[in-house]
């Protein structure tokens, strides 16, 4: 994977016919392109694949990331992305297919990832929401790359790097949410973050997520935030070490900082209570549980929804 940091870096990432895949918000982004795709997100992934030329641009946050890598690997073209939140997608040729309303509706894999392009001040304006929703997913995946099935000692070295800078930087944002050095050290400790994702995958804090954020359209780096914490408690009995470590390198209480983006519990996004034994089912058969320390049964997984509703 090719990483470059500044936007000036993108014109030499890809040729002249390129299809870019970015919202509105971005219409006033100098970014070289043949074709533009603003529905974001988008289920009509066939047509944006006809139009696609020879490369692909995705601009935005994971629902536009997504969607580039979707369209990206129907057309059998390469991807470059260029995050403006800190949501890590553009890391894995996986991604989720969403409906304008923001509910799952598939996904798949097979995204040709050529090249990332970090640009720090595409965040300065990001909400706060956001921010910290997913600021806390890109901290859920050093969590989990470090007591995955088949983690490694590459993703645990980006895990721990990438916990250490959300963790000191995150609140910083915060308070000064334009403050550029704080929004450049937040971004790389989600490109770690994003490394580490990308060498090990996911557990049960994102198949807790995903069966919730999936089912209603809410944002996945708030349910991460959310369930985060309870799929810590759960693991460290079977993984004390590597959840040890994983605190040790945030030196802050993951709930404190997930309370930073203002919603920390599933009734604050309106989850109805009486469908938690349902999302608890889904999140049990997600590869995610699947792939954790010792995967959860669907009763485990209503203790931990319940705990956080």
């Amino acid at each position: 994977m090719i990483v470059r940091w500044g936007i000036d870096a993108l014109a030499g990432l890809c040729g002249g016919d390129a299809l870019l895949v970015a919202s509105p918000r971005w219409a006033d982004l100098p970014v070289r392109a043949a074709r533009r795709w603003d529905e974001v997100p988008s289920e009509r992934i066939d047509e944006a694949a006809a139009v696609a030329g020879d490369c692909v641009v995705a601009v935005g946050g994971g629902s536009a990331i997504d969607l580039g890598k979707a369209v990206s690997a129907q057309a059998g073209v390469p991807l470059v992305s260029v995050p403006t939140t800190y949501a890590g997608a553009e890391w894995t040729p996986y991604y989720g297919i969403r409906a304008t309303d923001r509910r799952a509706v598939g996904g798949g894999a097979g995204a040709r990832l050529h090249a990332i392009v970090y640009e720090p001040e595409l965040t300065l304006d990001l909400p706060r929401e956001p921010t910290v929703g997913t600021a806390m997913n890109a901290l859920a995946h050093c969590a989990e790359a470090l007591y995955v099935e088949g983690h490694n000692e590459d993703a645990d070295g980006h895990a721990l790097a990438g916990a250490r800078l959300i963790g000191e930087w995150l609140p910083r944002v915060v308070e000064q949410p334009r403050d550029l050095e704080a929004r450049t050290q937040l971004l790389r400790g989600a490109c770690h973050a994003g490394q580490a994702l990308g060498g090990s995958m996911l557990a049960l804090a994102h198949a807790m997520a995903q069966a919730v954020g999936g089912r209603y359209g809410l944002p996945h780096g708030t349910l991460n935030g959310i369930c985060l914490p309870p799929a810590l408690r759960f693991n460290e009995q079977f993984a004390p070490a590597a959840v040890h470590a994983f605190r040790e390198a945030v030196g802050r209480d993951v709930e404190e900082l997930a309370a930073l983006g203002g919603k920390a519990r599933l009734r604050d996004l309106g989850v109805p209570e009486p469908d938690l034994p349902q999302l608890a089912a889904a999140a049990a058969g997600r590869p995610g549980n699947r792939a954790n320390p010792r995967p959860a049964t669907a009763d485990e997984i209503l203790e931990l929804l319940r705990s956080v509703y």
